[in-house]
């Protein structure tokens, strides 16, 4: 869609240290709300000015001429405003940061029009229309809950998408695999779309570079609570990284295989194991920097009540177990 003329352009001056610098880098550096990508389009169809007359993206700038906008944002993100009930952690006029539900749909999509992340958004914030995806700057899986972050303004969305381009901002997630694992490490397989299966992405020798670290959180009989930290972001990272190492994680229907019982397991334990149909994974906290202030923003929140009910589940168990042994000796 195309953007709109602006009745009052936005100028900028510029300043005499850029001399002799191609005018698409200077200007990223005046308006740097905007992608230095858009910046360079508006260049070239002439809705970015300098001195009043068009010019080339690598053209020197002299210093002292005058930079002008001619064109404002249209609609982005459309979409019906919901009033979709959402937890929000932090917020002030730049960003918010909420905890998102188990069973929320980030974007819309053909099989979900409503009820999503970006009708909630729109609802409690209509400005966020003007920005692409309603600064949505990361996404989270259906089931998957937690922690996010969402930009107000295209210079909070475009700052957070470089930290996050950038692996400045610190994710980590509480997953809960099958197999007792004795230590921690590192997951560095490539990750892609799967050949065959759309739906999916899979580990591939031609695919992205993808690293998760994670370490022991809580170990049980037959199964681990794992704290993973991302460094890269692919679609599905940490569910296919478990699976990849064998050890997947719990409910995940579409990586994680058949169910597995442990031999001996208690009632609970079995009720919990059946009735947990979503992957047992939590983004637990997010930092990054302020887009704005430049001051370190993080935010934690528990695991939903499903995912203590099955670490409770998995103690007992193992509790259970360790008292059998003492028993014996």
């Amino acid at each position: 869609m195309s953007d709109t003329p602006a009745e009052n352009p936005r100028q900028a001056i510029v300043p005499d240290t850029a001399a002799g610098r191609r005018f698409d880098a200077v200007v990223a550096e005046l308006f740097p709300e905007y992608s230095r990508s858009r910046l360079t389009e508006w260049i070239k169809s002439g809705d970015l000015l300098l001195d009043g007359e068009p010019a080339r993206p690598r053209d020197p700038v002299r210093g002292g001429e005058v930079a002008s906008l001619l064109v404002v944002l249209d609609t982005q993100t459309h979409a019906e405003p919901e009033d979709i009930p959402l937890e929000v952690l932090y917020e002030d006029e730049h960003v918010f940061v909420i905890n998102k539900p188990v069973g929320l749909v980030v974007h819309p999509g053909a099989g979900n029009p409503t009820g999503t992340l970006v009708n909630a958004l729109l609802f409690r914030d209509p400005s966020l229309a003007v920005l692409p995806r309603a600064g949505i700057v990361h996404r989270l899986d259906k089931d998957t809950s937690g922690v996010m972050v969402i930009a107000r303004t295209l210079e909070a969305q475009t700052a957070l998408v470089a930290q996050l381009s950038a692996r400045e901002v610190h994710r980590q997630y509480l997953a809960v695999v099958v197999g007792a694992l004795v230590s921690g490490g590192t997951a560095t397989a490539a990750i892609d779309r799967h050949p065959r299966d759309r739906v999916r992405m899979a580990v591939r020798e031609d695919g992205k570079d993808a690293i998760t670290h994670y370490r022991l959180r809580e170990r049980f009989r037959a199964h681990t609570a794992l704290e993973c930290r991302l460094e890269t972001g692919r679609t599905h990272q940490i569910r296919v990284h478990m699976a990849h190492l064998r050890h997947p994680i719990i409910g995940d229907q579409l990586y994680g295989g058949a169910l597995k019982l442990p031999k001996g397991a208690s009632d609970e334990l079995v009720a919990a194991l059946r009735g947990f149909k979503r992957q047992a994974l939590h983004a637990e906290t997010l930092e990054f920097t302020h887009p704005v202030t430049g001051e370190p923003i993080r935010n934690s929140a528990p695991p939903p009540a499903d995912m203590l009910a099955l670490l409770h589940a998995l103690r007992e168990d193992s509790r259970h177990f360790a008292e059998l042994e003492r028993g014996r000796r």
